[in-house]
């Protein structure tokens, strides 16, 4: 019988600090390996929480970080400013900034004070070469608009983390050369325009995430999302793209070490 071909897959985002994987966080990411993923990047969204998250990355061969200000969150405390997102760059398993970007479903109130930490949050990616990740929700235009202006004033790299937004935001950051991030809500039922964005994107461009503990994929959907959980995702994203799950898994993870060099198995020390 052919052998069957190892699985390596990437959860591009998770937020394994947060409560719901208190005192299992071993056995969380012992399953990740089981199922093929094999580096995850958890992500700060707050930046008094930014030394348990980088304790995390520094305790697990596996995980890697990164760290902003999410969006409804900017208005809680004074904006960070460029030099001190610059300063947490310098830790070796830091490989991006963020998550930052606008959300106007739940917080449109605060839209000013979103715009400042993200036009911050830009220019930290455009001085140190990382990539920006960005959450984006009820705010297709001014998303566009924005990571189009401050792109043409000095190109930097980005991911539309957990996609969910319109065509015409997908569009405008494709042609910036961003990435288009896949979650679970990419195998909802309901998801079928989704799922048609994602099939028109360049295959090279795509990108997989659980954003976990959060969107848990079918047939775990209700249920606390966790790594492991990205394999279905990417099932579903094979088929959109005629493709087997191991050369899907081999594509998306080629296109996260292009985007996060930093996070590449070769660069890590032995």
């Amino acid at each position: 019988m052919p052998t069957r071909r190892a699985i390596h897959i990437v959860d591009s985002h998770c937020h394994l600090d947060f409560p719901d994987f208190e005192g299992e966080l071993d056995q969380v990411i012992a399953r990740a390996h089981a199922a093929g993923v094999q580096r995850m990047v958890t992500i700060c969204t707050r930046m008094d929480k930014e030394p348990a998250v980088r304790a995390l990355a520094e305790a697990h061969p596996s995980l890697f970080y990164a760290a902003g200000v999410h969006p409804m969150r900017a208005h809680e405390e004074p904006l960070i400013t460029v030099d001190q997102m610059v300063a947490l760059t310098q830790h070796p398993k830091f490989v991006g900034i963020g998550e930052t970007g606008l959300d106007y479903h739940y917080t449109v109130e605060t839209k000013a004070v979103q715009q400042q930490s993200l036009r911050l949050h830009i220019t930290a990616a455009q001085e140190t070469g990382l990539p920006l990740i960005i959450h984006a929700r009820g705010a297709d235009d001014d998303m566009a608009a924005i990571l189009t202006e401050m792109f043409r004033d000095r190109p930097y790299s980005c991911v539309m983390h957990c996609f969910s937004s319109g065509e015409a935001l997908a569009r405008a950051a494709l042609e910036l050369g961003f990435y288009l991030s896949m979650s679970g809500i990419a195998a909802f039922p309901r998801s079928d325009d989704l799922r048609r964005i994602f099939a028109a994107a360049p295959v090279d461009r795509i990108l997989l995430e659980t954003d976990s503990p959060y969107l848990a994929p079918p047939p775990h959907r209700g249920r606390r999302n966790e790594p492991a959980y990205t394999s279905y995702t990417a099932s579903v994203g094979a088929g959109l793209f005629d493709m087997s799950e191991a050369d899907f898994a081999a594509q998306t993870t080629a296109n996260f070490d292009r985007l996060f060099p930093r996070a590449r198995l070769s660069d890590q020390p032995a």
